[in-house]
């Protein structure tokens, strides 16, 4: 079965404070996006991966793989408004009958074997989603009050979403709801069982000053 990256990577990095979008950041000298695409490339170089960017950041990814010499074959798809509609934009170059995996540009130190947990658990379940345990106390607000709620009933998501293409195609002909925030939701709401796989701490999303140095540092301890 056909195996597909769609890599989204949207982001403008309001939150680094930083003149450049977060997935161009350099993480210990090298882009953050760069590094992601690098560890699916590693994980099958054969997997046909597509990434998305605003049109107006285009041209200097571009650059920014001549600067670092960076020739992993990949597509470039303009992103649309949400993470939903940048998604959508990708279907038309997915075939059915395949595998995709959906990825935040921004999660560049996902392992191979997470990777194959996914895909091998789609091919057979029809999707995978990783999702890690929360260490924290939690409390649900409700309006201006607030309770104590039960951590052992949430899970934190990650990615790679990991999905059969015709299940994705078909999801995405439901109109866009602002809850869909990820690929999982999307699916669930069109009726189907998402199915949770292990997820690993160091899967971290850099969207702050603080996770591209724990990122850093996690690198240089491997």
């Amino acid at each position: 079965m056909q195996q597909f990256a769609v890599i989204v990577a949207g982001g403008y990095g309001k939150r680094m404070n930083a003149e450049i979008p977060k997935q161009f950041l350099l993480l210990n000298g090298e882009p953050v996006l760069i590094r992601t695409i690098r560890t699916f490339h590693q994980y099958d170089p054969w997997m046909d991966i597509i990434i998305t960017l605003p049109a107006d950041q285009v041209k200097y990814w571009h650059t920014l793989c001549e600067n670092h010499n960076f020739n992993i074959p990949h597509t470039v798809v303009e992103g649309g408004e949400t993470r939903h509609h940048s998604v959508k934009n990708t279907l038309s170059k997915i075939p059915t009958g395949s595998l995709v995996a959906i990825h935040d540009g921004v999660r560049p130190l996902l392992s191979n074997a997470l990777i194959r947990t996914c895909f091998d658990t789609a091919a057979i379940m029809g999707n995978a989603v990783p999702v890690t345990e929360l260490s924290d106390s939690i409390r649900e607000i409700q309006g201006e009050n607030n309770k104590s709620a039960d951590r052992q009933r949430f899970r934190l998501v990650q990615t790679p979403q990991v999905f059969h293409s015709d299940l994705l195609i078909d999801a995405f002909r439901q109109d866009y709801d602002p809850k869909f925030t990820d690929e999982a939701a999307l699916i669930e709401t069109a009726g189907h069982k998402i199915h949770m796989v292990k997820g690993q701490p160091e899967n971290i999303k850099i969207t702050t000053s603080l996770d591209l140095y724990i990122a850093s540092a996690i690198l240089d301890n491997c």
